[in-house]
């Protein structure tokens, strides 16, 4: 029998979280409001009090929580890092997100009971470095990068000791995840240790009289839009650039990754946890794609081999989509 993989939704705030549980979410992911967490925006995220609630909202209809500690410690400050992780053990999370490897033998040494899951921060792409995490750290979970084929991801899944979790939904990156040395030269701040590529202390927005928005981070011009252009985020790799006077997306054209299609695939390979990107996003987000997912996923697990994509869903997906298109991503690549 077909096992239908969990849905995994983020969670930037208690709205956000309650969204994901209430639209059929199985777990949300969410984190700290500090340093720890490689999305570390301002406004979002769980202090104590909020983590509690937003614990106790989620057990009580069933649902887990994962807490990403997903940062690696800076020199220094390692006792922070620890810190989260014991808060974490103590709050009663069902599962903690870590990518680094001392952060990783210190849960298993001071909390063997707590679960581990191996953050797609790892970068582990490999059987050989997940089946490593499992036999010295004890994971059982690997969340994998967004850069393998399908056939790559069945390659590590049958080799593999445990649990893989894929991202099934929301942007994409063309950077090791999390250290995007773009944003890093644009700004000398890392990702993972801010919070997001492009972090928002470094980003301009410029109205021209013509009606224009000109889109700036750290002074470097990212992109320019029209009066009646919706003007996007200003995300280096996602900027148009003058190339020997062509104007384009000389990098990556903005997009959303969007597996609803590939369903019957990932679940038959033996995915076992779909995720959706976005802890950054609004609870109006939240709410669309999870209610949108669940759904597939739920006629996937009635339909079987008669499953097939409804346009509506696709027309709820494409309304927060990245740049309004969608992409298999790196799970389709026919040239290979």
């Amino acid at each position: 029998m077909l096992r239908i993989p969990d849905l995994i939704c983020p969670a930037g705030s208690l709205p956000a979280l309650k969204a994901a549980v209430d639209n059929g979410a199985d777990a949300v992911y969410l984190g700290f409001k500090n340093d720890t967490n490689a999305r570390n925006f301002a406004g979002l995220n769980f202090d104590d009090k909020t983590l509690a609630d937003g614990i106790r909202y989620a057990h009580g209809r069933g649902k887990e929580v994962l807490l990403a500690i997903n940062t690696f410690p800076q020199p220094g400050r390692v006792a922070d890092w620890r810190k989260a992780v014991d808060a974490a053990a103590g709050v009663g999370a069902d599962a903690v997100i870590l990518a680094d490897i001392g952060l990783l033998d210190y849960a298993r040494q001071r909390h063997p009971d707590l679960r581990l899951h191996l953050s797609v921060q790892g970068s582990a792409t490999s059987y050989e470095a997940i089946n490593f995490a499992q036999r010295e750290f004890g994971i059982r979970r690997a969340v994998l990068p967004r850069v393998l084929t399908l056939a790559q991801v069945e390659h590590v899944i049958k080799n593999a000791s445990v649990e893989i979790e894929v991202f099934g939904f929301g942007s994409l990156c063309v950077m090791n995840e999390g250290r995007c040395w773009l944003s890093s030269y644009a700004t000398g701040e890392s990702p993972n240790t801010v919070g997001a590529c492009s972090p928002a202390k470094y980003v301009k927005w410029d109205k021209q009289p013509d009606g224009a928005m000109e889109t700036r981070l750290n002074g470097i011009l990212i992109d320019r839009f029209g009066a009646q252009e919706p003007a996007g985020y200003p995300t280096l790799c996602k900027g148009r650039f003058d190339v020997r006077g062509e104007t384009y997306y000389a990098l990556e054209e903005p997009t959303s990754l969007n597996t609803v299609a590939i369903l019957p695939e990932i679940a038959r390979i033996g995915v076992r946890a779909l995720k959706v990107e976005g802890r950054q996003r609004s609870p109006a987000y939240v709410t669309q794609v999870t209610r949108t997912l669940r759904a597939a996923l739920d006629a996937l697990k009635r339909d079987g081999e008669r499953y097939h994509v409804q346009p509506a869903w696709q027309a709820e997906l494409a309304k927060v989509s990245e740049g309004q298109q969608a992409t298999l991503g790196a799970y389709n690549r026919p040239w290979r």
